[in-house]
């Protein structure tokens, strides 16, 4: 399997977003902010980063932005439809004054998506009344094309509930799941991308630019989500946003500049439940696995679990090349696979089964994971004590790796999905850690990546 490195990877230099903010739909998280009066309905721009973290897969849709509206039917929105294409959708009443769904698909949940909407409906042609760019690039493949008629007043950036992660039909649903950052809207200018982002010199990654010197307009605003104390702070303005069912731990360093390492939602047995932007692993009962989002063959990386709740002790962790299967159990033994147990405290790889390693594990306690692909070793830490070398001559792409049998663990690549309490990060600089890193190990972020992996 070749090393996974996402979507605008390597960025360096220029401007760099420093958080993000997680929703985690179980919890019903949005942001709402209503207008003291209507704003410019027929030119405005939206523009966001989102990596997601669940997929439609025929299932359930996810509306990133939502405008309020009442019964009559009048609505605007902007989701991922259930089967993880875009829309950009506006109803008035029976008709649609605008409905562009791409033929392309959004599932990669391991990368940023940066999303440029520009809308002007004075234009005289119709194709030029609504643009989406993705990572500054224009789409134009869609397999539904309908766009406003000329002058049309859309039913976004009126004076009624703006919702962010969610929207409202005479209740909250169909939440956002993932990451967002660089929320800006202009209310009063349909904005280019390169507005708002450029490509890398030399590269074609696209990457966010300082957008705080663009003008907003009287209902614009800039969510850059850096205050953790007021997560919906207007960074351009005083156009705050209220806070709904979001903590401060949902504020993230994972961002569309410094991209980290997920648990892979692409690579698991299909009963196990991920959560808090695939950083939690919920397993009810069987024995499921899965790997993480990040493949590496080079460089040393260190990562952390904090075993959370559990109803059996049974809970493997470690890394793994792409060879083992999905359904490993106790007391299996499969090439390519080096893990810790916490019942017993012993060790399974390299295709022998289960011997004599460490000591055992339990809810509450964290545990590192230090790989080192330079010298082909991986040692596991408890509670910041090294277990010592667990297995060496290790080869090849490999990955986080996990199994349990009715666990549910937390994983820290760096962006943690709960409070930290000392706050480690590796010598770059990059992480959020309960325990320093092993000297010379570097947090499993694209950063790095770009100078290690």
């Amino acid at each position: 399997m070749p090393i996974i490195i996402p979507a605008n990877s390597a960025v360096s230099g220029g401007f760099n977003a420093a958080n993000s903010l997680m929703f985690n739909s179980a919890d019903s998280p949005y942001l709402s902010f209503t207008p003291g009066s209507t704003g410019n309905q027929r030119t405005f721009t939206f523009s966001f980063w989102v990596k997601r973290s669940k997929l439609g897969l025929g299932g359930t849709g996810q509306v990133i932005y939502g405008q309020s509206y009442s019964s009559d039917g009048y609505q605007f929105k902007i989701e991922f439809t259930s089967n993880d294409e875009f829309r950009l959708y506006n109803s008035k009443g029976a008709s649609d004054a605008i409905n562009l769904k791409t033929n392309r698909r959004f599932r990669d949940t391991s990368a940023w998506y940066a999303i440029t909407i520009a809308i002007d409906t004075t234009q005289g042609t119709a194709a030029n009344r609504a643009k989406i760019y993705v990572n500054g690039v224009q789409e134009t493949s869609f397999g539904t094309a309908t766009y406003p008629t000329q002058n049309l007043d859309m039913d976004a950036n009126a004076a009624a509930a703006q919702i962010i992660g969610a929207r409202y039909s005479g209740s909250y649903n169909t939440y956002f799941d993932g990451y967002m950052a660089e929320f800006v809207f202009i209310d009063g200018s349909a904005l280019a991308p390169t507005d708002v982002g450029e490509f890398e010199e030399d590269s074609v990654i696209w990457q966010p630019i300082d957008v705080s010197g663009l003008t907003f307009g009287s209902n614009g605003y800039y969510l850059d989500f850096e205050d953790s104390s007021a997560l919906g702070n207007d960074a351009a303005g005083s156009n705050n946003f209220s806070l709904n069912n979001i903590a401060a731990t949902d504020q993230m360093i994972d961002t569309c500049t410094n991209n980290f390492c997920v648990l892979n939602t692409l690579d698991k047995n299909s009963n196990i439940t991920l959560a808090n932007g695939n950083l939690e692993y919920i397993a009810t009962d069987g024995w499921y696995n899965l790997r993480g989002s990040f493949f590496v063959s080079s460089g040393k990386w260190y990562w952390e679990m904090k075993k959370t709740t559990s109803t059996s002790t049974y809970t493997f962790i470690g890394a793994a090349t792409s060879e083992p299967a999905l359904d490993f159990g106790y007391g299996g033994a499969q090439n390519g696979l080096f893990a810790y147990s916490a019942s017993d405290g012993n060790k399974i790889g390299q295709g022998t089964a289960s011997t004599s390693y460490g000591a055992s594990f339990a809810t509450g306690d964290i545990m590192g994971i230090a790989l080192d692909m330079d010298g082909g070793t991986i040692t596991f830490y408890k509670n910041g004590s090294t277990q010592g070398q667990a297995f060496s001559g290790i080869t090849g792409d490999i990955a986080p790796w996990i199994t349990g049998y009715s666990n549910k663990n937390e994983y820290n690549f760096g962006s943690p999905p709960y409070a930290v309490s000392s706050g480690n990060a590796d010598a770059n600089g990059f992480g959020n850690f309960e325990y320093a890193p092993p000297s010379g190990y570097f947090a499993l972020c694209t950063k790095n990546l770009a100078e290690y992996g």
